[in-house]
Parts: C-alpha cells; structure tokens; sequence
C-alpha cells in the first residue's frame, strides 16, 4: 500500500501565521533567499478568528493506468455509496462502492462508445446519473445519457452540442445543463459553435425527448460589442464558434447558471429557464508586475523566484463554484490557463522569441534572458497594440491563483501568488514540478502550479474552498466563508515525489475533478472529499476533519 499524507498543521501555522515580510519584490531579489521566498503567509483574520481544516487520506482506487486520463471527473450517489469515474483511457465510467472509503473498490463499468467517443464528465441527483459523451467526430453534436445509478439501466438519452464537457444538474434536480465546448479540429477548417444545453426533466427523464433540450447559444453576440478583455482570436470564427464553454455553476434558486468560457476569459451568465444567454462578462487581466500578484517565471534557473514581473495574466479559469454569503452569491474560480495550440492555429510563444517594443520594455534584453522572464509562455494575440510587430504589453496563461467574483463578475478576491508561496514553503525541493516527474521547477515557464479543479463544501457553517493543484499534484483549503477576507485553511498531498510514477510508486498525480460528500450524505457519518487523479489514474478518498481556530 502506498504511504499515506495528510495536512501538516505544524507547517500550515508557519505558512498562515505572519504577513510575508521577506518576499522579494524585485527580479534581482527573487533568488537570493529560498527561505524568504517561501516565507509564511498572512492569514486573514475576520470575526476575530479564521477556521482551519484536515485532509486525511483514507483509501485509494488505482487503475493502474499511467498519465493516459483513467481518472478524470467523479460524483458520488449518496443512496447506494458509489463513486461514478470517468476513464477516459478506457472511454468508460468506472462505478466504485465507497461505503468503506479505506478500500473503495470496482464494482462495473458503463459503456458509452456506442453514442460516440467515450464519457467526459458526469453528475448525480436522486438517484439518476447524467454522463457527457461527445460524438466520436468532436465536431459534430454529442449526447447526454441518463443511467439509474441502482441498476445501472440506461434510461433515455438526448443530443446536445458539439463536444460536451461538463454537465452538471440544477440545485432542484428539475434540469440538466451541458457545456459544449465546440473546439475546432485539428486543421481549424471546422468549428462548431458552443453553446449551453438546457435540459428539462419535468416530465420524467423516461419521456425525454428532443423537445425537452434548449440551447442557449451566442448567436446573438455576433452583432454586440463585447468587453475588451473577451478573446475572440480564432481564425476566421465567428462569435458564436469563438466561445468554448468549459464548466457550469448554479445558482441555489435554480434559476441561474454561471459558465466559464476558459480560452476567451470570460465567463456567459445563463438564464436556465428561458434557455438563454442574457450576458457575456469579461475577466479582465491580472497584473503581475505588483507586490503580492509575482509569479516564478522561468524554467531554466532552479531556483524558488517568485517575484513581480512586468507581465499580464489572462485568467482563463477553467472550473467554477458558487455560494452564498451575506445574502448574496459569489462564483469561485480556478484560474489554470489554457491554450489553443493546433495544426491550424497556435498562440503559445516564448518572450525570448518576440521583438519587444523598446519603449514599453527599455529593459528587453536583461528581461529575455532565459532566467528572467525569456522562457515564458505568452499568447501571441495579444499585446502588439499598435500592429508594428513590436509587443508593448505580455500577457501569460492563467493567474496562477483562485479568485472569487460577485454574481455580475466583478473580482472580489484573488489569491495572488499565495499558492506558488504555499507549494514553495511545503515542497522547496520540487516546486513546481511536473506531475509526470519530480524536477524542481519544471513547470514555472507553463501556468506553475496550475490550479484546476475547485469544489466546496460546509462544515460547521463555515465555507471551504478546496482548489486542486494540478501540476504539483496537492490540494489546498481556504476558508471563504467571508468572501472579501479568504483564508488558507489546510493542505494535503498524496503524491510521492522520489517515486517512479509509471510503476504507480507516485502516488495521486494531477488531481482534476473533486467532489465534497457532507457528514449527512457520507457513508461514514463524517464529511470524505472525493478527488479523481488524472495522471495516476487513482481516485482517492479524504476525510475532512473538524475546524479549529487559529
């Protein structure tokens, strides 16, 4: 059996308990002092107290299968105890009984290839599950299928948009919602338009039919000006085929849905009973350059160099969680990145590799260097503002961070680079390493630790954040039960980083989908965090342990 890890809350006080007063704030501090660089963090103090919580592994499936996808996305159906998986290696659903979740363990399989290319997320309400299944051509439309997670019958299925990536239910269980992303093929001479489809179960999911599917698309966004920060740079695409929906969030009500638009950084605001987009909301850009908001920017000088550089982030988040607080609703994002990197079409670039614009950047060769900010991914849409093929702005992948908006998108929090700190302090010697091997500082160059996955959950009437690390392969917790004033509240890591990853000595590597099981649902009595892994292919049981003040 593999070695366990949990929290550590004697390295969690030293990283929560002081404000980080020897972060360098300059490129020429940044490597002076590994220790300063992983310097403890501030945690934020509200009602006099901030709540922290533990994550102690309890039991592991393992597939086996190494960095090919067998463990993607996992729900768990609180009346028979059984996780539903998506193996994507396999183009399958894993179903495992959890009611011991020391040892959960296989107990079947669900097949979809015959609607096309294989599940790629599915969800759980009363008893039915949903699965997302793309056509076996990604551009043409996909399905949603319905499965009685007793029996596992499949019950009726109905197509939606092209390339389905996420489903989820509503709140009431009245609808089911997809995101289809519509990414182009390979060559981009094809390009689906994205969209949302709204899925009514009012009359049963026996009686679905076609006429029981709206599709909230952006068609009517072709002819509206849209926030600056949106990206529409795909080529020769319209709006509507621009837009690639990535993971939904609703609203308590039912009435509202929220979905991430991860490569256009923006987020679409749904209207679930008329089935209609009612608004585009741009993310706008983080800036990199400010004390707190620096990133660790180069692959080549292995070294912890978390500093501010003269750099944008496009947030790009790719999951999203909502809650209330105050009365009111905040939507929590992972702010990973993405890029569009194709036969057809490709935006990657290294700063070394652009001609920068002398007045913007009097500095350029000093920051090209491969130890500056040279070995640093950048889009190559953006920045040359003035056409003359010199770059006055940068701007990189994802903000390294989580972020929590109002309802409108308005940013009420980002976490800086708070987690590039957290990983720091806790692994020095493998700071962001790959989740495929352990090489210290392997992935600074490439979206850091790549925050992916983020799922919620209550306990004691307070609000948790839990944010999956995809790249470093850990989970960090904060307390957001006051959304203006989050605060780091715990960190685990099942990864074993001197082991060999391909003979399954590494333990949980590039955790993806979460899902929160509360003390009532758990077969335990006591609330478990579900954590699906893509690279090792495991899924992973945590107990999420009581509060305690601090």
């Amino acid at each position: 059996m593999l070695p366990t890890r949990a929290t550590s809350f004697a390295s969690l006080s030293l990283i929560a308990a002081t404000l980080c007063c020897g972060c360098a704030d300059s490129p020429e501090a940044a490597t002076t002092d590994v220790a300063a660089q992983a310097a403890p963090l501030q945690a934020a103090s509200y009602g006099g107290r901030c709540e922290r919580v533990s994550l102690e592994v309890l039991g592991s499936y393992r597939s086996g299968v190494f960095d090919e996808g067998a463990a993607e996305i996992v729900d768990f159906d609180p009346a028979t105890s059984r996780l539903f998986v998506v193996n994507a290696d396999a183009a399958k659903v894993e179903v495992l009984d959890a009611r011991d979740p020391t040892a959960p363990t296989r107990i079947g399989e669900l097949d979809f290839t015959s609607y096309g290319g294989g599940a790629t997320s599915v969800a759980v309400s009363r008893g039915l599950l949903a699965v997302a299944v793309p056509a076996e051509e990604r551009t043409d439309p996909g399905h949603v299928v319905f499965v009685d997670t007793a029996s596992l019958e499949v019950l009726n299925s109905v197509e939606v948009g092209a390339l389905p990536d996420m489903v989820t239910f509503t709140p009431n269980g009245r609808y089911v919602l997809a995101a289809n992303e519509g990414e182009p093929s390979t060559d981009y001479l094809t390009d689906p338009e994205g969209s949302i489809s709204v899925i009514d179960l009012a009359r049963g999911v026996r009686r679905l039919d076609a006429s029981r599917v709206r599709t909230a698309d952006f068609a009517a966004f072709d002819r509206n000006s849209l926030d600056a920060s949106i990206r529409i740079f795909g080529p020769n695409a319209s709006v509507a085929q621009d837009l690639e929906p990535e993971y939904i969030t609703v609203s308590d009500d039912s009435r509202t849905a929220w979905v991430t638009l991860q490569e256009n950084n923006a987020i679409a605001k749904v209207d679930i009973r008329t089935g209609t987009v009612t608004e585009l909301i741009g993310l706008g850009y983080k800036d990199h350059s400010r004390s707190g908001q620096g990133l660790d920017p180069s692959d080549e000088d292995a070294a912890i160099a978390i500093a501010p550089w003269p750099v944008r982030g496009l947030y790009l988040p790719d999951a999203i969680q909502s809650y209330r607080s105050g009365g009111r609703t905040y939507l929590v994002t992972a702010n990973e990145g993405d890029t569009r990197d194709y036969d057809g079409f490709a935006e990657e670039a290294r700063i070394a590799d652009l001609a920068l614009d002398p007045e913007a950047f009097p500095d350029a060769a000093a920051l090209q260097d491969p130890a500056a900010l040279g070995r640093l991914k950048v889009t190559n849409t953006l920045g040359d503002d003035d056409a003359d093929g010199d770059y006055d702005a940068l701007y990189t992948f994802g903000a390294r961070s989580f972020s929590i908006r109002d309802s409108n998108g308005a940013l009420v929090f980002d976490s800086g680079d708070q987690l590039e700190r957290i990983t720091a302090r806790m692994h020095p010697d493998f700071f962001n390493a790959d989740n495929t091997e352990s090489e210290l500082d392997a992935r600074s160059d490439d979206k850091g630790p790549e925050p992916e996955g983020v799922e919620l959950g209550e306990l004691n009437r307070r609000t948790y954040a839990f944010i999956a690390l995809e790249r470093i392969s850990s989970i960090v917790a904060y307390d957001i039960t006051n959304p203006r004033a989050p605060c780091l509240a715990g960190y685990a890591s099942n990864r074993i980083f001197e082991g060999d990853p391909e003979l399954d000595e590494g333990g949980d590597l590039a955790p993806e989908g979460l899902h929160f099981i509360s003390a009532a649902q758990s077969p335990t009595g006591e609330p478990l965090l579900a954590v699906a892994n893509e690279v090792s292919g495991s899924t992973t049981l945590y107990r999420v342990g009581g509060n305690s003040a601090y």
